[in-house]
C-alpha cells in the first residue's frame, strides 16, 4: 500500500547503475528509507525530487527496512543552499545529524518543522539556526544539556558557567565541581537559553557579537564531542570552513 508523505530527503546514494536509495525525514512517518528506482537516469522525473535537502510530497510504499518510492513532487528544492558552499555545508550537518541520532519509523512532528523551519530561513543566520537546531537534536538523543537552571543544585539563580564534563550549567555554589567549567556572563547565558528552547520560527532578529559566536561554538563542539558519539564528515568541513572568512 503506497502512502503519500510530505518529507525531506537527508541522505542520498547510488544503488545500481540506475537507482537511488534515499532517506526520508517524513512527517508522518519519521525518518525512512526508500529506493527510488530510475532515478539515476538523466530524463527520470525522479532525479528531481531526490536531490538533497529537497522538500516534496512523496508516494512511498512504506516498509521496515526499504521502501519503494512511486513518484514525488517538490514543494521546495531549496537551490539557494545547494548554489552556496556554507549553507550547502551547514544544511548537510544538519542532515546528517538527524539521520544519526533519529531512530527509523518513530515519527517526530516538532523536530520535522524545526528542520523545515531551518531550511527555509538558511539565508538569514546559517550558524546559529544550525545551534539552534542542534540542541533540539540533542534533545531527542537524550543528551541536551540543562540550560535552565543548575545542573547540581537546580537552582536557577547565580548562573555563572556552563560544563560539559557536568552537562550543562553551574551557579557560582556549585561551579567547584568543575575547574574547568567555561565562564559565562548574562549575555551568553540569555543566549544559550534561547537557542535551547525558542523554536525557529519564533526567532526574530538575530543578532550575536562574533566572539560569542565562537564561544556558543566552541561549547557545542566541545559538549558533542562528549556525548555525541557519532563522527560526522560534514561537522568536520564545517569546522574547516570556520578557519576562513566568507
Amino acid at each position: 500500500m503506497f502512502e503519500k508523505l510530505n518529507g525531506i530527503v537527508l541522505k542520498t546514494r547510488d544503488y545500481g547503475e540506475t537507482h537511488k536509495i534515499i532517506t526520508l525525514f517524513t512527517k508522518e512517518r519519521g525518518k525512512i528509507g526508500a529506493i527510488a528506482r530510475g532515478a539515476k537516469k538523466p530524463r527520470s522525473r525522479m532525479a528531481a525530487v531526490t536531490q538533497p535537502f529537497v522538500y516534496g510530497t512523496y508516494l512511498v510504499q512504506v516498509s521496515k527496512n526499504l521502501g519503494n518510492l512511486q513518484q514525488g513532487e517538490i514543494i521546495d528544492s531549496f537551490r539557494y543552499i545547494r548554489e552556496d558552499i556554507v549553507k550547502t555545508a551547514y544544511a548537510a550537518y544538519l542532515s546528517e545529524l538527524t539521520d544519526r541520532l533519529l531512530e527509523s519509523h518513530s515519527p517526530d512532528v516538532m523536530l520535522w518543522e524545526q528542520l523545515l523551519h531551518t531550511l527555509e530561513r538558511m539565508s538569514d543566520e546559517p550558524d546559529v539556526l544550525t545551534m539552534m537546531y542542534e540542541l533540539k537534536v540533542f534533545e531527542r538523543g537524550g543528551f541536551a544539556p540543562e540550560l535552565s537552571r543548575c545542573v547540581s543544585c537546580g537552582s536557577s539563580r547565580g548562573i555563572q558557567s556552563f560544563s560539559v564534563i557536568e552537562g550543562g550549567f553551574l551557579c557560582s555554589k556549585c561551579n567547584f565541581h568543575d575547574p574547568d567549567a567555561i565562564d559565562l556572563d548574562q549575555k551568553l547565558i540569555q543566549i544559550l537559553r534561547y537557542l535551547r528552547y525558542l523554536n525557529v520560527e519564533r526567532v526574530g532578529q538575530i543578532s550575536i557579537k562574533p566572539e560569542n559566536r565562537k564561544m556558543l561554538r566552541r561549547i557545542l563542539d566541545d559538549y558533542y564531542d562528549r556525548y555525541g558519539g557519532y563522527h560526522l564528515k560534514s561537522r568536520r568541513f564545517i569546522q574547516q570552513l570556520d578557519r576562513f572568512e566568507w
